[in-house]
């Protein structure tokens, strides 16, 4: 019996997929598919495939074509699977030709020519394409724009701005450039929001008003009452509110979250997040160093130790009687647990993530807010575990392609990172604004 094997993320499958399974199963007399775990796919480049794995998987097994089924999910995997199913043909597409001349050594290898004119990327660009707006002074929208090319079906068309000076060439020539925030409304599907704080309600509320998704930085708004409405109009008007810190949408960071709630350090009883930077000049004017950095160091806390704490103690140095504050520290007390968090503007320190546990203790080095590795180290160093994962740029191309994701799959409710961290995040910037449990301290910053 001749064995073939073929591999494909199969992602909306359509007619050229189909065919090409089709020529596969000709030339031999057994096929197996690979079809490529999400995980995969984002090390490979591909973070905006729509559907899930098991749906992929489903869709194969629908055509009656495959034999077999299986999960490709690392590098190298074809060598072992070829070697493991006692494979005698391997077969892609021919865009990859010479791609895997390497598996000749271990089985034939065949290129079959693709159906001209049809992709999953160009499905997704046609019937899918979000046209976003931003929204700011902020020249990190300029990092955003970058990253935003980098995922299917997304189109940065136009920018509402006070200071358009400060971008980027290609900002400066997309087709709208508007100080009109409802001109811009008008023509867009959605808004990227990196405004000052202050001025995230009145926006996100006018945004959600006239039916357009919104992923804003966070944090949402800097009052409880405010945030709550915005969840609730959102949800009225079917569309999506998107909590925007990128770390929150990074593959290491969700695993290791998972990983440390799962018991393999014991009970987690610390976790401790420090994020700084020496940026006295602001890229954008209202971001102090609890708003540009809080919401960052508060979501791992949240995210494991969950947002019913029982009393938090700010302490912050304020500059020259301002609401700028040059360091903040927050200290969080739990049933059975504690938090810190250190933030900055003004301040170094090292930019490290210690989660504690009974068992050991979960390491994420600087910079962790931009996680692609971790440690889980214990008692017994021979017993420690490293783990890596495909970080790309800033880490902003992983939430525009959730954003992306979240608007393509109609859903008819609010969805947020997490509501409860998202208001959780906010009632931290209450709190401070109201000066809520906050001790203020002076220091020399010369």
């Amino acid at each position: 019996m001749k064995k073939v094997i073929t591999y494909g993320t199969y992602d909306l499958l359509h007619y050229g997929h189909i065919r090409l399974l089709e020529r596969a199963k000709k030339l031999g007399d057994y096929l197996i598919v690979g079809v490529t775990s999400d995980d995969f796919d984002k090390a490979r480049g591909k973070i905006n495939v729509q559907q899930s794995l098991i749906e992929r998987i489903e869709a194969i097994r629908s055509l009656n074509i495959a034999d077999e089924i299986i999960v490709e999910e690392y590098e190298g995997q074809k060598i072992d699977d070829i070697k493991k199913y006692g494979i005698d043909i391997f077969t892609v597409g021919s865009d990859w030709v010479g791609k895997f001349d390497y598996l000749k050594e271990f089985c034939e290898v065949v290129y079959l020519d693709r159906t001209e004119g049809v992709s999953s990327s160009d499905i997704r660009k046609e019937s899918n394409n979000i046209r976003l707006g931003l929204v700011g002074e902020s020249r990190f929208l300029n990092k955003f724009y970058e990253e935003s090319k980098f995922v299917n079906g997304v189109e940065v068309v136009g920018i509402c701005t006070n200071d358009v000076a400060i971008f980027d060439e290609q900002i400066k020539q997309l087709p709208i450039i508007t100080k009109d925030y409802n001109e811009l409304l008008e023509n867009v599907d959605a808004v990227h929001i990196h405004s000052e704080p202050v001025k995230h309600y009145e926006q996100i509320k006018t945004a959600l008003i006239n039916h357009k998704h919104v992923l804003c930085e966070s944090p949402i708004t800097l009052s409880t009452s405010q945030t709550q409405e915005l969840i609730e109009l959102a949800k009225d008007n079917g569309v999506i509110l998107l909590d925007g810190i990128r770390t929150a949408y990074c593959t290491a960071f969700s695993r290791m979250v998972v990983l440390a709630k799962s018991g393999i350090i014991g009970n987690v009883v610390s976790v401790d997040a420090t994020c700084t930077s020496l940026s006295k000049n602001a890229d954008a004017p209202g971001w102090n160093s609890i708003y540009s950095w809080g919401p960052v160091a508060l979501l791992p806390v949240f995210d494991i130790l969950g947002t019913n704490y029982k009393s938090a103690e700010i302490v912050t140095s304020l500059q020259n009687q301002t609401d700028i504050d040059l360091f903040t520290k927050i200290n969080f007390i739990y049933e059975s647990a504690v938090a810190s968090i250190k933030v900055a503007k003004f301040v170094k320190s090292e930019g490290d993530l210690v989660i504690s546990g009974t068992k050991g203790y979960i390491y994420v080095p600087s910079p962790w807010w931009k996680t692609s590795y971790f440690e889980v180290r214990y008692e017994n160093f021979s017993d420690n575990k490293k783990y890596f994962y495909q970080f790309e740029g800033q880490g902003l191309r992983y939430e525009i392609a959730y954003f992306n994701k979240l608007i393509n799959q109609s859903k008819d409710e609010m969805i947020t990172m997490d509501q409860n961290i998202s208001k959780a995040i906010v009632a931290v910037m209450e709190a401070f604004c109201g000066k809520r449990e906050v001790k203020i301290i002076n220091f020399d910053t010369k």
